[in-house]
């Protein structure tokens, strides 16, 4: 999508009174993207940043299924070469909720989603599975900057879980990990 087409959805999106978290959520980019979008200042370019479009994929169900199969196939791997047990698959809202729901199923495990919020950690919805006592996985489509993992962490320690896992789609971290806990994905981006 070229720059004035993203300011253009930007905007779209700030008039639907959607704020810029969950405006870089939508557009699989960073809030200081997002800023610099809707400031349409040209001279001030913001930290390099690489927009992930996976709506091929989220627009018919059996693609999300193959990708959530390699998704639980990794947490299969982790398990074993770190010796992980998982109880809980936590569904990041909104976009990493379809991926949650199918590893959960082919895991035999339950399901809790987190649902982040601009101006503190977020909460779980009381509608699934709670974390207490549960040693989880928190999954995801696209990990940038790792503020809404670390939001996800907090929130599962803050409950009485143990977060054993990340997992994602695609991960534009060049780190390993989220606050100490390990991140796996399907794809790493970086600007080179």
């Amino acid at each position: 999508m070229e720059i004035e087409a993203l300011r253009e959805k930007a905007s779209q999106l700030k008039e639907k009174g959607l704020s810029n978290f969950e405006i870089a959520a939508e557009l699989n980019v960073a809030e200081e993207t997002v800023e610099w979008l809707l400031s349409k200042r040209e001279e001030e370019r913001p930290a390099k940043d690489v927009r992930i479009g996976w709506r091929s994929i989220g627009v018919y169900s059996t693609r999300i299924s193959y990708i959530s199969n390699a998704l639980s196939d990794i947490i299969l791997e982790e398990m074993n070469n770190r010796n992980l047990e998982i109880d809980t698959v936590v569904g990041i809202s909104i976009n990493g909720i379809p991926y949650a729901t199918l590893i959960a199923e082919e895991l035999g495990l339950e399901l809790a989603v987190f649902r982040p919020q601009a101006e503190g950690s977020g909460f779980f919805s009381s509608n699934f599975a709670s974390v207490r006592d549960k040693k989880v996985v928190i999954v995801d489509d696209v990990v940038g900057t790792g503020k809404t993992m670390r939001k996800a962490i907090s929130a599962t320690k803050k409950e009485g879980g143990e977060p054993v896992l990340c997992i994602a789609v695609v991960n534009k971290r060049a780190q390993n990990d989220v606050d100490g806990i390990p991140l796996r994905a399907l794809i790493r981006t970086r600007i080179i």
